[in-house]
């Protein structure tokens, strides 16, 4: 495979991580590196490629799977370790005119966890733990060990389209601005934890004048297990497939510059403010 950008999403199997795979290997012809917790890899790569069985669309070999647990460093750092390897086999069989080093053109760091808790009495330590584990750490460690995988030099002046983008799946109840309904303590903390990581991050990437944003987007409510007990709350605008919140995402992100970097934004475009 000759040297070229790539694709990360981790996790990639189910809900949203799975329908951006999906849409990332059916819009693009780049490889995609995709994480799994269960199962074997094999039978994890054919059920992502499943909708594409019969099309013959897909290159199969795009799809590049990673296990990886985001409640295990170890885990996490031992697959990034396996992606340098593939990324240096590649250079091994790229042509001595084309040694650009492949680097990440997005990742989606889709990672969550909610525990709704309706007031403070239902709290269990357990419970706020994994929350901040899944909707926060996890997500810090993802930078500590891929981060390494954007872009390593960045021109004095860069085309909005050609900045690398590092992308969190946030949630507008991360936001304090917005809180007028209270609840959810442990899942509201731990995303307006991972939105100030976002833009610490940010500024990371800015100081090293990296080629590359970070930014948080929130999907909307999606019909998936995580908010299937909600999907009739009254604070429940609409309702997306998982699907078309991923072409969202990925609209929302062809449409942000650098001037939008290190923020939150939503399905639609909008900011969400802190």
């Amino acid at each position: 495979m000759p040297s070229r950008n790539f694709f990360l999403v981790t996790p990639s199997t189910r809900g949203l991580s799975l329908a951006l795979t999906r849409n990332l290997l059916r819009t693009t012809d780049l490889p995609v590196f995709a994480t799994y917790r269960r199962g074997k890899k094999e039978e994890v790569k054919e059920h992502i490629l499943k909708p594409f069985n019969d099309s013959g669309n897909v290159d199969p070999t795009r799809l590049k799977l990673l296990y990886l647990d985001l409640l295990s460093e170890n885990s996490i750092e031992q697959a990034a370790k396996e992606l340098e390897e593939e990324i240096g086999s590649w250079a091994k069989n790229t042509s001595n005119q084309d040694k650009t080093t492949p680097s990440i053109e997005k990742a989606f760091l889709t990672g969550g966890i909610l525990h709704p808790e309706k007031s403070s009495a239902d709290l269990k330590l357990s419970e706020m733990m994994e929350a901040f584990q899944t909707n926060v750490i996890s997500h810090l460690l993802l930078i500590k060990h891929f981060s390494k995988f954007l872009p390593k030099n960045h021109p004095q002046t860069v085309a909005n389209d050609e900045l690398a983008k590092w992308v969190h799946i946030s949630a507008r109840v991360g936001s304090i601005s917005d809180n007028v309904r209270g609840g959810w303590y442990s899942y509201r903390a731990s995303k307006a934890a991972l939105n100030q990581v976002i833009k610490t991050f940010d500024l990371q990437l800015q100081m090293k004048k990296t080629a590359a944003m970070c930014v948080g987007i929130h999907p909307g409510t999606m019909r998936t297990e995580l908010s299937k007990d909600f999907w009739k709350s009254s604070s429940v605008n609409r309702l997306f497939d998982p699907e078309d919140a991923a072409k969202n995402i990925i609209d929302v992100l062809q449409k942000l510059d650098e001037s939008k970097r290190g923020k939150i934004w939503d399905w639609k475009g909008e900011e969400i403010l802190p």
